[in-house]
Order: C-alpha cells, then structure tokens, then sequence
C-alpha cells in the first residue's frame, strides 16, 4: 500500500476509491519512532508507503475560543483565536501545543512545506491555499532574537517563517 503526495491512497498500484474504506485504514495508521508508516490491527501488522504526510490538510476555520484553563466563574478573559483544519478524511484537529503546526522550508528555494499534527507521529500537509489563508493571518512576534511571522492557535504562536527584512 501507499499513500502519495496528493494524499490518495493506493493498493496494488491502484487507486482506493470508497473513501470510507481509506477512512478505515488511516484508523489503524501508525508511525514508528525510526519514521516508517505502518498499519496495525490487534492481529495484523503490514508496512505502507508514505510520499509525504498522510493525510492533506484541506480546509481552515478561524474562530474565538475561550481559555479552557479558566475557571468557570473567572471574569471572561480576552478571547483566543483558535484555528482548526479538516483533512482530506474528514478528521478535525484544532491547532494547539499537542496539535502543532510546524512549516519545513526548503533551504535552496525557500519554498515552504506546512504540516499539521492530527495524531502522535502523524501529519497532515496544508494544502496551497490553505496556508494562504493560514499566512493572511500571521503577526510578527519575537522569538529568541529573531522576528518572525506566525499565527496563534489556542494560545500557542506557531512560527511560519522568519519576517521580512523592511529596511
């Protein structure tokens, strides 16, 4: 089996076509920690084949949230700005410190390569024009000494690239 870029799922060379079947797989999807890609049941375990991330991260909504550490009866707090992606499977997964957004830029051309994480050792890619929308929202912040561009999701800034030199 194997999982490419696009996100399709393949067996035999062959395209899977009823997407609830693919959902059923990516159920027992694992990763271990040496970055291979298995698919593991209680009685049965066989290795795939990822191209880039398994699953693509194919929509963003923004909202406001509340600070979930709060107690109930606190004076209400400044709300958050929470942002949370569906895949290509339907799965929903809000961007937060167990959920992060990482962006892999490439060191030649510069281009980047944003992910999402859905569940422990597995990502999803943000399509194109999601990380459109995702950059119209980022702010510069100072990390470390270094002025960067991010977006904050459930009170976690995510880095998206360093800022632009304006002088």
């Amino acid at each position: 089996m194997r999982i490419a870029r696009d996100g399709s799922w393949h067996y035999k060379g062959s395209p899977i076509g009823r997407k609830e079947l693919v959902c059923l797989f990516a159920s027992v999807l694992k990763r271990e920690a040496d970055g291979s890609f298995w698919l593991e049941t209680p009685v049965e375990r066989g290795r795939i084949e990822v191209e880039d991330a398994p699953f693509v991260a194919v929509e963003m909504w923004w909202r406001s949230c509340a600070d979930p550490f709060l107690p109930t009866d606190a004076p209400a707090a400044e709300p958050r700005q929470c942002l949370t992606f569906r895949t290509n499977l339907d799965e929903m997964v809000t961007a937060d410190a167990d959920h992060p957004i990482r962006v892999a830029i490439d060191p030649r051309t510069r281009e980047p390569r944003p992910y999402i994480t859905v569940r422990p050792g597995l990502e999803a890619r943000i399509n194109r024009a999601v990380f459109y929308e995702l950059v119209a929202l980022a702010e510069p912040e100072r990390i470390e000494g270094r002025d960067v561009l991010g977006v904050w999701s459930q009170g976690v800034f995510f880095p998206i690239d360093d800022a632009p030199n304006l002088a």
